[in-house]
């Protein structure tokens, strides 16, 4: 497993930061990418043989082309693609500025989407591999104030959904990381909220916003946890498609499933009377 290749995107904080770091420790060959090159040079300090710093914007498709190709020359190719890079953005649905929500789906979706599309000829051709897809308990749950995030995350989950039913005959596997509230940066500096709000929804997008950013540097998740846990499951032999890590992801999930089950149930005659008559069928 150590002389696997990794490649993560989005390194310069966070989950690709703690995920590099913790990649290189267990002895892996990781390509650690970042728009600012400086911010992850440290990273790769003492283990030059074993490690390749990269600048990288996965909106820009010639920078994509680049890295990868820069990748493979000098590790020979990559075995698991990490798309951790992504931003968050605070508003309502109504106030939301379509300007900055086109280029939070330009990073957290196009970017994903250029970066798999990118590496997975070559893991076709090797029948092995493996895309870890950074997802979030706002993918499978929506909150106020985040209707256009979880929008993002909504099409990643089916995205990986769809995309590990298509590779699985040829080798390559797909993981859906799925954190709920940790400490890294995406309600800080990297997330940007609507400069208009409308009065009307103070008390759910305005009162969940606050409460978001207050919470910025308090979550209970730990981002060094996170990646050994997203280590273990590539490791795994039979890793999950869904990997949901802290214990609000957890529970929230599982509220998720209870909601689900409930309308399903309440309605379910109504459902199945949808259907043409067996007679008719």
């Amino acid at each position: 497993m150590s002389s696997k290749v990794w490649f993560i995107t989005g390194c310069s904080t966070g989950f690709g930061r703690e995920l590099a770091r913790h990649a290189l420790e267990r002895g892996y060959r990781v390509v650690v990418t970042a728009r600012n090159k400086s911010q992850i040079e440290d990273l790769v300090a003492g283990h030059e043989e074993n490690a390749l710093a990269l600048r990288l914007d996965v909106t820009d498709p010639s920078q994509i082309a680049a890295a990868v190709a820069a990748a493979e020359e000098r590790f020979g190719g990559i075995d698991v693609l990490v798309n951790n890079a992504g931003i968050g953005y605070f508003g309502s649905f109504e106030e939301s500025d379509l300007d900055e929500v086109r280029r939070m789906f330009e990073i957290n979706v196009w970017g994903l989407t250029q970066m798999s599309r990118a590496v997975l000829p070559e893991m076709r051709k090797r029948r092995s591999g493996m895309i870890v897809n950074f997802s979030s308990i706002g993918g499978l749950v929506a909150f106020p104030a985040l209707s256009f995030y979880n929008a993002t995350k909504f099409a990643v989950e089916a995205l990986s959904e769809s995309l590990s039913q298509e590779v699985a005959p040829l080798g390559i596997k797909v993981l859906l990381v799925e954190p709920g509230p940790f400490r890294t940066d995406w309600a800080g500096r990297s997330a940007n909220e609507a400069t208009e709000t409308i009065a009307d929804y103070h008390g759910t997008v305005g009162a969940r916003r606050e409460m978001i950013r207050s919470y910025s540097g308090k979550q209970p998740g730990d981002p060094v946890r996170a990646a050994a846990a997203v280590v273990k499951a590539v490791e795994s032999p039979e890793p999950p498609l869904r990997l949901l890590l802290g214990k609000p992801a957890f529970a929230g999930a599982f509220e998720k499933l209870a909601a689900l089950r409930k309308d399903f149930e309440a309605w379910a005659e109504v459902t199945k009377g949808a259907d043409f008559p067996p007679d008719e069928v």
